[in-house]
């Protein structure tokens, strides 16, 4: 739908009766009695971006939506990035990355192995994603959670070494820094040509970033994407990146999501790291991501 269309539509949009509840974990929040197949007018859309923004990661209940509806919604909160991995979206809609471990006519059907390491979305692009929504199609009838940690709580905590160790430094970020590891990693990780590596050029960034829109200081490194830290050797960067790692994901900074049928999750990538906890193999997981790009970090 065009961006005008869309204003035009969440400007007579109708005002609709929803709840948002904070979880106890003091990250993470539901959203229940909200309908996301109907355009969400400014006011709507205001209480659901600040609730964003207060609680990191929001779970949108019981949504029947097709995956148009997903992409229209995704937009208002900004421009949608690509996947690399072209093979893996959505025949008809490239703006939705299918995260599967289902394997039909011996090809996966999506990216089976999203996730595996503690990570934000996209950090290894200049501009890394602002935030992801992730809507459940098949959900496996054991497992399949999703852990998401709060990097603002783990900055605030962090001992006062590691502050002064990190503080004004950055680190590089590759896509392909852990790309083919692990357990059937061939079957999910095609290799890149040259046209994708390209686009996965590694990238820069601090170590504290500074949330755009809350202002809060945030670590913004993870084990999935970050390689090393400027400006150290190669032993010293992987002593404190270590530590870092260890730090941000204490049981008390992290919110664990058992899904729902018709869930919709959306996370902040600037505020969180998340992992997949992994399912038995025999299992059928599949769900739809959009990714929202964001600011160059700060």
């Amino acid at each position: 739908m065009p961006a005008a269309s869309l204003a035009s539509s969440s400007a007579q949009a109708a005002a609709q009766s929803f709840d948002v509840r904070p979880f106890a974990e003091k990250v993470g929040a539901e959203i229940v009695g909200l309908d996301l197949s109907k355009p969400l007018n400014d006011a709507d859309f205001a209480r659901v971006h600040q609730a964003h923004l207060d609680y990191h990661v929001v779970v949108f209940r019981d949504q029947q939506i097709t995956p148009q509806q997903q992409i229209d919604f995704s937009r208002r909160f900004g421009v949608l990035q690509i996947h690399v991995l072209k093979q893996f979206l959505l025949a008809n809609h490239p703006e939705i990355l299918i995260v599967s471990n289902i394997v039909e006519n011996g090809q996966p059907v999506g990216l089976g192995d999203a996730g595996k390491y503690w990570h934000s979305d996209l950090s290894y692009k200049e501009l890394p994603s602002l935030g992801s929504m992730l809507y459940a199609q098949e959900l496996p009838s054991e497992g399949g959670d999703t852990l998401f940690a709060d990097m603002h709580r783990a900055w605030d905590t962090l001992p006062e070494h590691l502050r002064k160790a990190v503080e004004g430094r950055s680190a590089v970020h590759n896509y392909t820094a852990r790309y083919s590891e692990g357990h059937n990693a061939a079957s999910w990780r095609p290799t890149l040509t040259p046209e994708q590596l390209a686009q996965v050029v590694e990238v820069t960034h601090p170590i504290v970033r500074t949330h755009p829109e809350n202002g809060r200081k945030a670590l913004f490194v993870s084990e999935g994407f970050t390689t090393r830290i400027v400006g150290l050797p190669e032993d010293e960067s992987r002593a404190l990146l270590q530590e870092i790692y260890d730090h941000s994901v204490r049981p008390e900074h992290i919110y664990r999501h058992h899904w729902q049928a018709n869930d919709m999750v959306f996370w902040d990538n600037r505020s969180l790291i998340h992992l997949a906890a992994g399912c038995p193999a025999h299992l059928r997981r599949k769900l739809h991501r959009t990714t929202i790009q964001g600011d160059a970090p700060f």
